[in-house]
């Protein structure tokens, strides 16, 4: 193990400083409803939706509501604690975004540069064309940019994301390994087809993963050294990590052996095993607090207890919608009411969607079912923690219902 490697390794929850919390009437916050969604998250664990969950929601800057329920791991019987430590999946992405403009604004690289620039291998990339059972390689409309991978539309794609002749491609290589190096990833993205042009579609993808490997190229650091440095540290989210040591094992949150819906098996990757691609696009381990001191830097522009990240109108940039009506989003992960913007989706329109929110609300969450979110018109954000991979949907939308029923 590297210097970087030990310094991204969590080590005890005392190194976390708490955010402040405050009673949730003074906060604009109704006790007996947040008390009903509590209700609610043991009904379902209960039911074994989900083995357990933690809840945090804030406002104003303080936390109002903080809570662990359930247990911890089904195959133990040791409680959720505040200070669990969950696989956060796709919730990486949101914290490599706001590393990628931390160059943008020390001019390293510009939003419109060519990926080309920085991973020559992408010059070549052509685009896959199906028609019928066949497929055309043709040169693209234009080059693959920085803005593109950051919002998703650079025309690279997730194997799971579809069944055609490019998802198939991915599903048979070793991209989804942990044993390769990022630069080894990349170099593989680059060798297979566009799904579509880039800045066409809205594609989620492994755009984010090659976002880590640009910061690589950049900084002449590992990833895991560089969000060290620029985010995680300044923040002191010091449960944060591509994995976490042996001496966090009674802390790790895991799920059902098989989903309690389908029954199929669940693997997720080992917390405890260090991995050779340090996944930007979703390869961290972290914490409830950990997370909302990240959410919290974000609600106040960008700086957290005296520590800027990000400059407040690089924020606005990366929080506003990036799509808008020229981009096709194929009814994908997104929404009715929602865009993307830099890094997170972007609720655009008060209505449509069905669940609440705010016009301007951001948010992200994980594959295994973790999901945060911020609301600048009610200043609110909360982190929400699980690890159920299949209820994920449900839970996400059951959690933002509970939040906004509390608000007054």
């Amino acid at each position: 193990m590297n210097a970087a490697q030990a310094a991204l390794k969590p080590a005890s929850a005392a190194q976390t400083p708490p955010l402040p919390e405050a009673r949730p009437e003074t906060l604009g916050l109704s006790r007996p409803r947040l008390q009903a969604m509590s209700d609610a998250f043991k009904r379902e664990i209960d039911k074994e939706t989900v083995p357990g969950v933690t809840v945090l929601v804030a406002r104003r800057g303080q936390v109002g509501w903080f809570e662990a329920l359930g247990r911890q791991s089904p195959a133990g019987t040791a409680p959720m604690v505040r200070d669990s430590i969950f696989r956060i999946f796709s919730m990486t992405k949101p914290i490599v975004s706001v590393a990628v403009m931390a160059l943008v604004e020390d001019g390293h690289l510009l939003l419109g540069d060519p990926v080309a620039k920085f991973i020559p291998e992408f010059a070549d990339q052509k685009v896959g064309v199906v028609s019928g059972s066949r497929m055309e390689l043709v040169p693209p409309k234009r080059a693959m940019t920085v803005q593109d991978l950051l919002r998703h539309t650079s025309g690279l794609t997730y194997e799971h994301q579809g069944d055609g002749p490019v998802h198939k491609l991915y599903q048979e290589s070793r991209v989804r390994s942990r044993k390769i190096t990022n630069a080894e990833h990349a170099s593989l993205v680059a060798s297979f087809p566009l799904v579509c042009h880039p800045g066409d579609e809205f594609n989620y993808s492994r755009s984010t993963d090659i976002l880590g490997r640009i910061i690589e190229v950049v900084s002449g650091k590992s990833l895991g050294t560089f969000l060290s440095e620029r985010v995680l540290a300044p923040l002191q989210m010091a449960e944060t990590g591509f994995a976490t040591s042996g001496a966090n094992a009674n802390r790790l949150a895991e799920p059902f052996a098989a989903d309690p819906w389908t029954g199929d098996k669940v693997a997720l990757f080992n917390m405890l095993e260090q991995p050779v691609m340090e996944s930007g696009g979703g390869g961290l381990v972290s914490t409830t607090m950990d997370y909302a001191r990240f959410a919290l830097m974000l609600r106040n522009g960008g700086t957290l207890e005296g520590n800027r990240i990000i400059g407040r109108k690089s924020l606005e940039l990366m929080t506003s919608d990036h799509l808008g009506p020229y981009v096709q989003t194929n009814g994908t992960l997104l929404s009715p009411g929602h865009g993307f913007g830099l890094g997170f989706a972007v609720r655009t329109q008060a209505g449509i969607a069905p669940f609440p929110g705010s016009v301007g609300q951001y948010f992200w969450s994980g594959i295994a079912g973790t999901f945060f979110w911020i609301d600048p018109k009610e200043d609110l954000f909360a982190v929400f923690m699980t690890q159920g991979p299949g209820q994920r949907d449900f839970t996400r939308t059951l959690v933002r219902d509970l939040v906004y029923a509390a608000v007054d």
